[in-house]
């Protein structure tokens, strides 16, 4: 009877596990509820973004599988070793069992190992720079706006502090003033992100990706848009008063309007490159300080 009784008890969270492999998933649960795909035939927004799905949904997986497990065996100690009726004191006590202590130390152990290599691996893949970027621009963070410099073009887009809309719902910005970075479809984009004056994070949410600049320091983000249409993008780094207005537009066109919006900031007038001299910031490392003979 009480080994039936154990059957019972275990067959119900492998039950609960069958029945939701089998019940199916959609595309979005596959990965993992993120945004940055769309149902269908569409390609993932960027070359990582899949990758960066992957990680997330394989170590939730995992890590639903251990839950289910230590579940499912605290369920069974608290049934099978419950106090019955007319028992009275105190159960057996053991010090110790070598073989659970053995089986509770490597398990978390490999777990973790397994998640530091796949997580370095991904890493180190998304990290990686291309040899020969198609194209390359300078993003600038300011409280509390951004700066493009579309170096290969010579061209800029100078930003300015988004604005309430008072038209819009509650907290909704005016859209023409939100400054927009376009990219091209399909090539090879190197962004410098730098920062004017604090501490700020470039964050475009389909790219399931973000990097921090940092005042003095020049990081890089190596990505390929593969999917056109328009991304929210915002500071993920508290930078002050008005940091929520610190927003952002990244528009991923075809090569051809690419090219025309290129020459819509040399009409308007915006050639060259925007410089440091409107960082905040004039007495970082190597930005030239005085010298004995200046002083002189």
């Amino acid at each position: 009877m009480r080994n039936n009784r154990r059957l019972r008890w275990a067959a119900i969270p492998i039950a609960a596990t069958l029945a939701i492999v089998l019940a199916g998933c959609t595309q979005t649960q596959l990965n993992g509820f993120l945004p940055g795909f769309e149902e269908g035939d569409q390609p993932a927004v960027t070359n990582h973004t899949e990758r960066v799905a992957g990680l997330w949904t394989t170590s939730w997986i995992v890590l639903l599988i251990v839950g289910l497990l230590t579940w499912g065996l605290t369920l069974w100690a608290v049934v099978v070793y419950r106090r019955r009726k007319g028992q009275t004191g105190l159960p057996v006590q053991l010090r110790y069992n070598m073989p659970i202590e053995i089986f509770y130390t490597v398990v978390p152990l490999i777990l973790v190992l397994g998640f530091f290599a796949f997580t370095a691996r991904d890493q180190a893949a998304i990290e990686a720079r291309f040899d020969k970027p198609d194209v390359k621009i300078e993003v600038m963070g300011k409280q509390w706006a951004w700066d493009f410099n579309y170096v290969n073009e010579d061209v800029f887009s100078a930003g300015v502090q988004g604005q309430p809309d008072p038209e819009g719902a509650n907290g909704a910005l005016v859209e023409s003033e939100i400054p927009t970075l376009v990219l091209p479809v399909g090539k090879k984009v190197e962004l410098a992100l730098e920062s004017r004056d604090v501490i700020h994070s470039f964050w475009v949410i389909d790219f399931l990706y973000k990097k921090d600049m940092i005042p003095g320091k020049t990081n890089y983000m190596s990505v390929i848009p593969e999917r056109v249409g328009t991304y929210d993008g915002k500071c993920a780094e508290l930078c002050g008063e008005y940091h929520s207005l610190m927003l952002f537009k990244v528009k991923v066109v075809s090569p051809d309007d690419y090219d025309t919006y290129i020459q819509s900031l040399r009409a308007a007038g915006n050639e060259g490159q925007l410089n440091k001299d409107y960082d905040r910031n004039q007495n970082l490392p190597g930005t030239g300080a005085p010298t004995a003979e200046e002083g002189n």
